[in-house]
């Protein structure tokens, strides 16, 4: 499945309207749909878990001179915990859950790059580790609460200074966003559904 952005900012000025017909295709689609029909589930720790199946995509309709920077949030879906019931097979919700951390954002190592640096290659997201650490000490962690719903975000930022840091350029508000359905998941820290886990 490919997805484009279409809603872009009114806000943003010329520079950055012009980035074009921006386009993000999921990889591993196939097994994160098979997932996210039984309902997929994500491991966290203390010491960060890696997403499975990896973040991966690749890019089309970028302007190739120009740089971008490209990061992913982990963006709870819901204010509510969950739990899963074993008699029915499913979560159900199970009272008001854990505000959403601000630490919650993977900036890829790579950027700023060009545009054709990141068209040229599947762009992957691998490193990127969940932890329910309060206090992580990596910068590839990203905080999450137990049995909390989240969507991965991916974000793609045109900018100008390759020089200052990415950190303090990324701004949600001037970026397309592009988001997959079939990447929603519940973080646990054991496996509740026995099909997840075959």
């Amino acid at each position: 499945t490919t997805y484009r952005q279409l809603n872009i900012s009114k806000n943003l000025n010329d520079k950055i309207q012009d980035t074009g017909d921006v386009r993000l295709e999921l990889c591993s689609r196939s097994l994160w749909t098979q997932f996210s029909c039984i309902g997929n589930e994500m491991i966290v720790n203390k010491t960060g878990r890696r997403i499975f199946p990896p973040l991966k995509v690749k890019i089309t309709g970028l302007q190739p001179e120009k740089n971008y920077v490209i990061w992913v949030e982990i963006a709870a879906v819901s204010e509510n915990r969950y739990r899963y019931q074993y008699q029915s097979c499913k979560w159900v919700k199970a009272g008001i859950g854990e505000p959403q951390d601000p630490q919650n954002k993977y900036i890829h190592p790579d950027s700023p790059a060009t545009g054709r640096y990141w068209m040229t290659q599947i762009v992957s997201f691998d490193k990127l580790k969940l932890t329910n650490n309060k206090y992580p000490k990596l910068p590839n962690q990203v905080i999450v609460h137990s049995m909390h719903k989240y969507q991965p975000r991916f974000y793609i930022l045109p900018v100008e200074d390759i020089v200052t840091n990415v950190e303090k350029q990324i701004n949600p508000c001037k970026a397309l966003k592009f988001e997959f359905k079939e990447t929603t998941f519940i973080t646990v820290t054991a496996y509740q559904n026995q099909n997840v886990s075959l």
